[in-house]
């Protein structure tokens, strides 16, 4: 089942890929993975603390939950190449009118609020209800392509975006990332993405590997997964994951603490990413063999990646470096770790609405990213690095425990 499928012929499946790579290199890489390089200067401007700013990214946390309790139920009733392209329409007018602010309300209003929402549709369930609906093989490859794509958007445009803040205002740079969204991304999603392969007249990618049709709605209805133990398990799986993901914001400041230098600090956070961005692929394809494995890799390179950077102080550079690649892959679990086990627990019958419930966990755990450093702050960064290993094995757990029979 997991070979290579000869097709005959060009598959569409293949752009609608490249429509979801778009979306999470620009619109998520722009949004999410670029925040940050423009805290000091707004903040700055704008008279408040950087503290105070970048609250709005709890907002976009808390929305982006808000929304999903009903994006799922959307998106299999309404086109999702409408919902996206609308979401991409709205997210570009947005980032263009944060270029006119001069209240940190406004922030919290549009970049919380209403990226927010259209987050939930543009990160959270874009790419996989749509790797769900056009591939039955090489799922977790495709996967793992378009959840390293927003990696590898903000490795792209965080040095370019510094570049255009410093030398044209933070201001001309919002309406550049607005602009590029709106004459980019909008336009290939409303002329090439289409909702299912029977609009193409296609059967799914890999749906003739046995000599006959396979069927793309194989699975449990979401009645009955909402009623099942495995589906809190999920959820509970995927806030533990979260909230060990979001503690590469602190792992720069933890290496400065080692003294370490700060340049030191940089390396490993971009180890972190590099991690993240390979692990994403890997464990797409090796939940495509065998989603035990999966969870070995992810949780378990995650509990080795914490002893080598709690190690560091002692091991020396060697340690933190490969501490931070490491933590990359549980960076990655965290996203296609979850989707692999929604899909393999409980099918594709109802997928987008299964799934877009267990995601919530995600914006969730996000939330209560900023109160981590303030617990690092309280306790040591050794006693939440020592939590994060309990939270890992937990994890792992949960993973087995969801997967110990088939249900469908």
């Amino acid at each position: 089942m997991h070979g290579i499928i000869k097709n005959k012929g060009f598959h569409y499946g293949y752009v609608i890929v490249f429509c979801c790579v778009l979306i999470m290199a620009i619109n998520v890489g722009l949004v999410t993975s670029c925040a940050g390089i423009f805290y000091k200067p707004v903040s700055e401007e704008l008279g408040v603390t950087v503290g105070n700013l970048g609250l709005y990214m709890s907002f976009n946390f808390l929305f982006s939950a808000l929304t999903l309790f009903v994006a799922g139920r959307m998106i299999e009733r309404f086109s999702i190449r409408l919902l996206l392209s609308v979401s991409s329409l709205v997210m570009g007018g947005c980032l263009i009118s944060m270029a006119f602010f001069n209240s940190v309300w406004q922030f919290y209003v549009v970049a919380g609020g209403v990226i927010g929402i259209t987050l939930s549709f543009l990160l959270y369930l874009s790419f996989p209800v749509l790797i769900n609906r056009w591939f039955n093989v090489r799922v977790g490859f495709f996967i793992g392509i378009c959840s390293a794509a927003a990696s590898i958007g903000g490795i792209l445009f965080n040095p370019l975006g510094a570049y255009w803040i410093t030398e044209y205002g933070w201001r001309t740079t919002y309406g550049i990332f607005g602009t590029i969204v709106l004459l980019v991304v909008t336009p290939v999603i409303w002329f090439l993405l289409r909702d299912y392969p029977e609009d193409k007249g296609l059967q799914p990618y890999g749906a003739d590997l046995t000599g006959k049709e396979v069927q793309p709605k194989e699975g449990i209805e979401y009645a009955k997964a909402i009623r099942m133990p495995e589906f809190y398990g999920l959820i509970l799986f995927a806030f533990m994951m979260i909230l060990v993901s979001t503690l590469h914001l602190l792992i720069p400041v933890y290496v400065t603490k080692l003294d370490f230098s700060l340049e030191v600090a940089g390396f490993v956070a971009a180890g972190v990413m590099a991690g993240g961005t390979l692990g994403k692929i890997a464990l797409g394809i090796i939940n495509d063999r065998n989603n035990k494995l999966g969870i070995l890799t992810s949780s378990g390179l995650g509990v080795v990646s914490f002893f080598l950077l709690l190690n560091g102080h002692f091991a020396g550079l060697w340690s933190v470096v490969a501490g931070g690649f490491l933590f990359g892959w549980a960076y990655a679990g965290t996203t296609v770790q979850t989707m692999m086990l929604v899909r393999t627990v409980f099918g594709s019958k109802d997928y987008a609405q299964i799934y877009s419930k267990v995601s919530i966990a995600l914006p969730c755990g996000g939330i209560l990213a900023a109160a981590e450093g303030l617990l690092a702050d309280k306790i040591g960064y050794a006693s939440v690095f020592g939590f994060a290993i309990v939270l890992l094995l937990l994890s792992a757990c949960i993973g087995f425990f969801v997967l110990r029979k088939k249900f469908y």
